[in-house]
């Protein structure tokens, strides 16, 4: 028999609950490893994603040997790693004559692996490469514009599937609401054929355009590279639909003696008990009541004058 071990404290229940799956998922934090035999350009892909995704990101700089993820078994370090540091995107690189500057982005559910793209980076420009006014320099943590550029990315399955992996991997945590303002860099993805994506990273100039809506420019500032798709792996059916699932739409709770008109809106009943307004004692003697009272005395007087005169004529 499975013995399982219970948190004994509130801080290891919390942290667990943090880390469990949930219907409505928060950002997404990166892990960038390396294989056992990199290059120098591979290290500065590495080192660049690692900047770009700086706060959400755990980097491991030591060399893994016993990680191959389109191989059986090779998965398992990698599973191990991304639960120790609660990670459900990686990016793994590695360098071989076979493959060079290789590069596998994954994403993961329930710290197994859900999907794999592989990657050759070729000509790749780092940050320092680039000259630009450095007050233009994305925030850290910034919200990006990404854009996807050629029919690739519609009918090409291979760079359907790289379309989703690179939305994840850079869009960051998602929001409702955006302040225009606040928007200082896009990442710009063209497809030049079926198997090969130029990846750019733009800084967002606002100018003046004469109305409302300012007009953008984009600066380069890198890094930049090309991306060509060696391999991938889609998740099987079920697996898919496991991870896709959602909340089922709830009824809202019905609100008492409330009701909703599609002309009059919003209508709401109020109840209001007997008041027993004449059982109510009154502050001050109003003048009405106090000219009735004359009159009523008035009028009494009058009939005991006419009754008086009816019986001294009898």
């Amino acid at each position: 028999m499975m013995r399982i071990k219970t948190p004994k404290n509130g801080r290891v229940r919390r942290e667990l609950e943090k880390r469990a799956p949930k219907l409505v998922e928060t950002g997404k934090k990166t892990l960038i490893l390396q294989g056992t035999k990199t290059s120098g350009t591979l290290n500065g892909v590495l080192s660049e994603i690692y900047h770009l995704k700086k706060g959400g990101a755990v980097r491991f700089t030591r060399k893994n040997d016993n990680i191959r993820p389109f191989e059986s078994g090779g998965e398992t370090s990698l599973e191990f790693f991304s639960l120790k540091t609660d990670c459900s995107l990686f990016v793994y690189g590695s360098h071989s004559k076979k493959r060079p500057n290789n590069l596998v982005i994954g994403r993961m559910y329930d710290h197994h692996v859900y999907d794999l793209v592989e990657v050759g980076v070729e000509n790749f420009k780092s940050i320092e490469s680039f000259n630009y006014d450095k007050k233009m320099a994305p925030r850290v943590g910034s919200k990006p514009f990404i854009a996807f550029v050629g029919e690739g990315f519609e009918n090409v399955d291979e760079l359907k599937h790289l379309k989703e992996v690179l939305l994840d991997l850079l869009r960051g945590e998602v929001v409702e609401n955006i302040n225009l303002a606040g928007v200082d860099r896009a990442y710009v993805c063209t497809a030049i054929s079926s198997n090969k994506v130029y990846l750019t990273h733009c800084a967002l100039r606002l100018k003046k355009s004469g109305t409302v809506v300012p007009r953008m420019e984009l600066v380069e500032v890198g890094p930049s590279m090309d991306l060509v798709v060696r391999r991938h792996r889609l998740p099987n059916e079920g697996l898919r639909k496991e991870a896709m699932r959602t909340a089922k739409d709830q009824p809202k709770k019905k609100i008492k003696n409330v009701s909703s008109d599609a002309i009059e809106g919003t209508i709401g009943k109020i109840y209001i008990p007997d008041q027993k307004v004449g059982d109510v004692a009154l502050p001050n003697k109003a003048k009405g009541v106090k000219r009735e009272r004359r009159e009523a005395k008035k009028k009494e007087a009058n009939e005991r004058a006419s009754k008086k005169q009816r019986v001294e004529s009898e």
